[in-house]
């Protein structure tokens, strides 16, 4: 993979999909970016319990989106964010799917982070025929780097 190939394919990925944020990276390229770049930092936005029985990124950041285990939207997300990210770092966030991740993705672009990243399909994924998760597509499913307790 080649750095700047990569960064126009996940800008062009966000701009076909008239997203308001830098870009949208399958896993892969949010693992290439975070190993390549310096200031790249992976946000997981998911639950303690998720990062806790389902697994995490060595290495990531984690802000609870929405708190378990109420799922009450997370008031300090924000304040959390800034306090651990550089606004000019690429920011790659990552939930389960890619649903939370996108919505903290619009959020971090709106109070001025220049390289907020949804990672499409997130840590595990849509679920297959039998309604599992972590089959199809996503971070595990990629075999990318990931812990559990």
């Amino acid at each position: 993979m080649e750095f700047d190939s990569v960064i126009k394919d996940i800008e062009t990925r966000a701009k076909q999909s008239y997203l308001n944020y830098f870009g949208a990276a399958t896993p892969i390229e949010a693992q290439f970016i975070k190993s390549t770049q310096g200031s790249a930092f992976i946000v997981d936005v998911r639950t303690r319990a998720e990062w806790a029985y389902v697994g995490l990124v060595p290495g990531s950041i984690q802000i609870e989106w929405q708190t378990f285990p109420t799922g009450e939207l997370n008031g300090m997300f924000l304040s959390q964010l800034q306090q651990n990210v550089p606004n000019d770092a690429y920011v790659m966030f990552l939930c389960r799917s890619g649903a939370r991740s996108h919505l903290a993705a619009m959020l971090a672009t709106e109070a001025g982070f220049e390289r907020a990243i949804n990672v499409i399909d997130g840590f595990e994924g849509d679920r297959n025929s039998s309604g599992h998760r972590g089959t199809v597509a996503g971070w595990k499913y990629c075999d990318l780097p990931w812990v559990q307790s």
